[in-house]
């Protein structure tokens, strides 16, 4: 890595506004500055990019795997480099792989690869997801209902002593298994808490969000719908503003109008963002795989069981981006920040992550003018 680099592009979006005909100046994998290509200043190697323009790198708070692996079955510091891998080709520069419900055992040896990997400073590693087990069996979803369980005091302890060795620890908790006291004690110890797979009424949604819970996992999925009596969790997190929420742009999970409905009922300062709910297949040409011993067939775009429950996504975060401009019509700064600004902000990380302004990371990636990919660097370094 050269210590002081001019990337010169046509556009520069620095996560709040764009630039035209500028120069990001990079020194010691942070953002010195954004200016014009004639005031750059000496000592820095200029890089042109001759189409497109430059992005802050995406930030995923949801992905069970990719490259062909998921956390729950390589818990390892390996398993976790190569789901990293899968999705910086797509652009992520900073995600937390996520263990879907499992055993404590299991649960720990993916907490024990986390600390390691963060040890380790695996490029695009930013913490770990916990999603589950402590969720409601009604809306399970995809998963394992024979490993859903209420949360003990030794749950508590675990997750609260996993979170002093890993930069972010979020966790998905359901009202049915898991106390506004237990919350609040997560928050307390500077654990991130995201209310999702609950039947959740509107008064135990405000009073999770009382004890530190701060988002919703997968907006409209896996939870209790807007009704003419009781909003649900969904109407809960778009009234209340302090509440972010997670949403999977596919097409499949969420229809559209929904979609753009969120988008104009969302009260703020919360925003919704985006999450890939990535499974093993991104990045491969695998037909499934299989999660706690059940076939998940991919098809059409389409992750689902035996039965057709959607079981995760297909989906890659340019891809999320390119839809809900070109789909649902959001301007092109808006769906950025919806997969970079906004889960960063969720994260805890905005200091460093989510955008280009002076101090942050040199995370960016290079988006053509047919909105893929063209290049990806991490603390200034190309992937």
């Amino acid at each position: 890595m050269t210590d002081k680099t001019a990337y010169v592009a046509p556009r520069i979006f620095d996560g709040y506004e764009w630039y035209d005909n500028a120069a990001l100046l990079v020194d010691d994998g942070k953002v010195e500055a954004i200016c014009l290509p004639g005031d750059i200043p000496g000592g820095f190697q200029r890089v042109s990019v001759e189409n497109g323009f430059l992005a802050p790198g995406f930030v995923d708070l949801q992905v069970n795997g990719g490259g062909g692996v998921m956390l729950n079955d390589e818990r390892s510091v390996e398993g976790i480099r190569t789901i990293c891998n899968a999705h910086r080709r797509f652009g992520t520069t900073a995600l937390l792989p996520t263990l879907i419900t499992d055993t404590p055992e299991i649960t720990a040896q993916a907490v024990a690869a986390g600390i390691e990997a963060a040890q380790q400073k695996v490029p695009g590693f930013l913490g770990l997801h916990l999603e589950g087990p402590h969720l409601s069996l009604a809306r399970k979803g995809a998963h394992d209902p024979d490993l859903i369980r209420k949360m003990e005091e030794a749950d508590l302890a675990a997750i609260v002593q996993a979170v002093n060795g890993l930069p972010v620890l979020l966790t998905t908790v359901a009202v049915e298994s898991v106390t506004p006291g237990q919350i609040a004690a997560l928050t307390s110890a500077g654990v991130k808490v995201s209310i999702g797979h609950t039947e959740a009424a509107f008064s135990q949604v405000l009073a999770c969000k009382e004890a530190g819970a701060i988002t919703a996992t997968h907006l409209f999925n896996a939870m209790s719908q807007i009704a003419n009596r009781e909003p649900g969790l969904v109407g809960s997190v778009l009234a209340i503003g302090a509440m972010s929420a997670g949403l999977i742009a596919d097409g499949f999970h969420v229809h559209p109008e929904s979609i753009g409905i969120a988008l104009r009922a969302k009260r703020g300062p919360g925003h919704i963002f985006l999450v890939t709910d990535a499974m093993a297949t991104l990045g491969t040409d695998l037909p499934g795989f299989t999660l706690n011993g059940r076939w998940i067939k991919r098809e059409g775009g389409r992750l689902t069981l035996e039965d057709g429950t959607l079981a995760g996504a297909d989906l890659d975060m340019i891809s999320a981006v390119r839809f809900m401009h070109e789909t649902i019509g959001i301007d092109l700064d808006e769906a950025l920040r919806m997969a970079s600004l906004y889960p960063a902000i969720v994260a805890g990380v905005a200091e460093s992550h989510g955008h280009l302004r002076p101090g942050a990371r040199a995370d960016f990636v290079h988006v053509g003018s047919d909105l893929d990919i063209g290049g990806v660097w991490i603390g200034g370094d190309k992937a």
